[in-house]
């Protein structure tokens, strides 16, 4: 039994890169990527609605704060939560109408995560902006991590931007737009790219890749 990593085909998309001198000095470096997958739902979407604007161990923080009050995490018992235990949680006003958006959009059946593993990269990309709270790097990164997805490239993502900056020996941190572009010759393995890249910024900063709640990650295989 085996851990499930981000993306699908994670090792068919490093052999189709590896033969690049970029991916093959972060191989030879940093190794293989090795995120894990995480499961496709509430608790995800609401997990990646925690990590916007702050670091990833306080996102994890706050996550068990919610969890240890909110039990099962479902839509159901997170909208019965009020504002007072959403703040004790680390929410903000903006984060907790964010998640009860959220919570509500699943419950009226507005969001229905099934039908959203079945729908291709644009259409799923397009459900989840639609969501008040849930921007563009949101989506992306749920649909590299929860979905799967091999061609997502995250150009609003910060570490994403420094790592290329550095491995290319760019003279600036490149803009979204920028980035966006410099991806579009990495297709149709963006996603793979963009896991070279994170490991090659979390190996030169000496780190290792982020650690969420166990409930969090996909079943193992």
């Amino acid at each position: 039994m085996g851990l499930i990593y981000a993306p699908e085909r994670l090792e068919d998309g490093i052999e189709a890169l590896g033969n690049e001198p970029l991916f093959q000095a972060i191989l030879e470096q940093a190794g293989s990527p090795r995120f894990r997958r995480r499961r496709n739902g509430f608790p995800t979407l609401l997990h990646i609605i925690l990590e916007q604007q702050v670091s990833i161990d306080a996102a994890a923080a706050m996550h068990r704060r919610l969890v240890s009050l909110c039990q099962p995490l479902e839509p159901g018992p997170f909208l019965a939560l009020d504002d007072a235990t959403l703040r004790s949680c680390g929410f903000s006003r903006q984060k907790a109408a964010y998640g009860r958006g959220l919570a509500e959009a699943v419950v009226s059946g507005r969001l229905d995560f099934a039908a959203l593993a079945q729908a291709d990269d644009a259409a799923a990309l397009a459900t989840l902006v639609a969501l008040k709270g849930i921007g563009r790097w949101s989506a992306e990164i749920y649909l590299i991590f929860a979905l799967g997805r091999a061609d997502i490239w995250p150009a609003a993502d910060l570490g994403l931007q420094l790592a290329v900056a550095d491995l290319m020996a760019l003279p600036a941190r490149p803009s979204e737009p920028a980035l966006r572009q410099i991806g579009e010759r990495w297709q149709p393995w963006r996603s793979v790219a963009a896991c070279l890249f994170w490991q090659s910024y979390l190996h030169a900063r000496k780190r290792a890749a982020p650690v969420l709640a166990p409930e969090l990650y996909a079943a193992e295989a």
